[in-house]
This record gives structure tokens, C-alpha cells and sequence, in this order.
């Protein structure tokens, strides 16, 4: 069994990402198991917890093809990368911002590389509105040019030391279903469910945060895997909100509050101080 390496040896997202984890750190880390397998996260989204606790062996996935598209090219094609985001940095204006925003609308994204699509989506996450990755009904970005005097788009530090992690390490990068990320976990390997949330509010339709969207049935499904792990051997902790469905859903598992700062939401109803749950499948 592996334990959590030190804090000293950890990085930090190389992007913003909504409902990042990075404030929440101390709270799912002291609920973690002392010791565990292989490591697995499903919804991986900026890598909060995956970069502070770099495991040695990893299987990370998300829905979002072009979020792990800049995983996967940050461990292949770094030094590239860094050119584009150094062009994307020294060009950077409003109008720079919309003309590479629109190349999903007028069909000169399928002409794009994958090293030059991590880019476009790294940059506009670094000088959009409040970091939002957001899509229409027609896949296409609109979330609007954000107010930064002087925004950080190129961390070639960062990502150098990313690249070199990810090569260095057992370190698996997928792209597809929650259920397909975890088929290899086994007894004594732990699993972090951070799904897309069930709205606090009961009014509230379900945010989509991949143009497929992610619906209560696929919350339904994520619990019986939830429980399926459970029942494997697997230890399993999950991140939601406190919506009483989703109390509902794990009561047979072990609950706890905590209380988050959400800063990037795309209102002002959506920021703020809100409760959101961990739900492990062991006590602590």
C-alpha cells in the first residue's frame, strides 16, 4: 500500500476550473484512508487533489475531451505548448480573445492540431470570465472576455514540472464514462467521485458542465457504482452537495458536512458560502 506523498513534492492545477477542490483540501484529505492502492479519479477537472497528492500510480479521467486533451498534451508535447500559450500571451486582447473563441463556429477548429486546442482552451480559461469552461447547446465556448489587467496565461514552470510528472509516473489519462475509469480498481485502491453537483435548489435544473450534460440518472448510476466498489473492497469518497436527494442517495454510507467558498460561478447567486457534502464509504 501506498501512502500520500508529502506536501512539499506536490504541484497545483495548471487552470482554473468550476467547483475546483483546492479550498477544500484539508477537509478531504484528513477524511482520506491512511494507506491505500492505486489512485482514481473519475472527474478529475482541474486536478486539485490529484496535484497536491501526486500519486505514483493514477487513472484520471474526465467527460470533457478538450480539458484532458491539455493533460495529455502537457505530458507529451510541453515545449510546444508553451510557444502557443507565450503567442496566445503576447497577443492577448479582447478582440484576440473572441476571433480564437469562434474558430468552433466557422470550422477552422477542425483544421486545429490537439497541441493547438490545449492551448486555445488554456488561454481562454485563463482570461475568461471568471475561468468558466462553458458550452451552448451547439458545443460551441460562449463564456464571455473576462477583466484582468494582467492575466498569468503562460506558467512555463508549471507545466514543465507537470510534464515531467506525468512522464516519470504510472499515470493513466482517459477521456470517456465514470463507470469505464474505475473497471480496474480493486480491494485497497481508493477512488474520488467529484461528479457535476445536484443543484442545492429545488427549482434549480442541473448544470452541464460537458455538452452531454450529467442527469439524476446518471447520479443514480454513480451511486450504484458508488455502492459496487463498496462492495469490492474499494475505498470510495464522493463530493456533492447537501441537496437532500443526494443525502438520500448515500444514506447508507458515512456523511459529512463541510462548508466551501465558491468563487467563480457564473452569477452571484452561485458564489458565496454554500454546504456541500463527502461521502465515504468508511468511517474516519
Amino acid at each position: 500500500m501506498k501512502s500520500i506523498l508529502q506536501s512539499q513534492e506536490s504541484l497545483q492545477p495548471f487552470t482554473k476550473w468550476t467547483g475546483g477542490k483546492r479550498q477544500l483540501l484539508p477537509e478531504i484529505k484528513s477524511l482520506m484512508p491512511e494507506h491505500y492502492g492505486n489512485y482514481f479519479e473519475p472527474f478529475v477537472g482541474g486536478g486539485a487533489l490529484f496535484f497536491d497528492l501526486v500519486p505514483k500510480t493514477a487513472t484520471i479521467n474526465d467527460f470533457n475531451i478538450e480539458l484532458i486533451n491539455c493533460y495529455q498534451q502537457i505530458k507529451d508535447n510541453p515545449k510546444e505548448l508553451i510557444s502557443l500559450l507565450a503567442e496566445h500571451q503576447a497577443s492577448n486582447s479582447k478582440d484576440y480573445y473572441l476571433d480564437l473563441r469562434s474558430v468552433d463556429r466557422d470550422g477552422r477548429m477542425i483544421g486545429m492540431t490537439d497541441v493547438e486546442r490545449a492551448a486555445r482552451i488554456m488561454y481562454m480559461l485563463r482570461v475568461n470570465f471568471n475561468g468558466l469552461y462553458r458550452v451552448n447547446s451547439k458545443n460551441q465556448f460562449n463564456v464571455p472576455y473576462g477583466r484582468y489587467k494582467n492575466p498569468k496565461i503562460l506558467d512555463k514552470e508549471l507545466i514543465i514540472a507537470i510534464s515531467d510528472y506525468l512522464n516519470q509516473n504510472d499515470i493513466i489519462i482517459l477521456s470517456g464514462d465514470f463507470e469505464q475509469a474505475v473497471i480496474h480498481a480493486k480491494a485497497g485502491d481508493f477512488v474520488y467521485f467529484d461528479p457535476p453537483y445536484i443543484p442545492l435548489s429545488e427549482t434549480s435544473s442541473f448544470t452541464s458542465y460537458t455538452h452531454e450534460g450529467f442527469s439524476y440518472q446518471d447520479q443514480i448510476r454513480l451511486r450504484d457504482m458508488f455502492k459496487y466498489l463498496s462492495d469490492e473492497g474499494v475505498f470510495v469518497m464522493l463530493s456533492n452537495s447537501s441537496n437532500p436527494l443526494v443525502r438520500e442517495l448515500y444514506s447508507d454510507f458515512h456523511i459529512h458536512q463541510v462548508e466551501a467558498n465558491r468563487t467563480n460561478g457564473a452569477s452571484s447567486s452561485s458564489r458565496g458560502k454554500v454546504s456541500e457534502i463527502i461521502v465515504t464509504n468508511y468511517a474516519k
